[in-house]
């Protein structure tokens, strides 16, 4: 297997960055506060958590073996990283405006 280089390096660390992001928003926001929960607050932590786990899986997407040497998993790594931007973003936007 060869050493990931370009891409794949990039992706890798822009959803662990992601990641980070999205924690801090969590924690900014005060998922631990103890006043009740409206239905914007269960749809803005599902996102968060959804963009968690597609972000999660970027690495896993982009460096996953293949057959032959010419299959990439770019394309579905860079779908992934995409999607689980905009949920944490769309989570955070909830936050905002709800």
């Amino acid at each position: 297997m060869r050493a990931p280089t370009g891409s794949v390096v990039g992706l890798c660390a822009a959803s662990a960055t992601m990641c980070a992001l999205g924690m801090a928003f969590l924690g900014y926001w005060g998922v631990h506060e103890a006043s009740a929960w409206h239905w914007t607050d269960v749809v803005a932590v599902a996102l968060a958590f959804i963009g968690f786990a597609v972000l999660a899986s970027t690495p896993w997407i982009v460096t996953t073996p293949v057959e032959h040497e010419s299959e990439e998993r770019i394309v579905a790594a860079r779908r992934a990283f995409a999607i689980g931007t905009a949920a944490i973003w769309l989570a955070a936007l909830i936050t905002v405006v709800g």
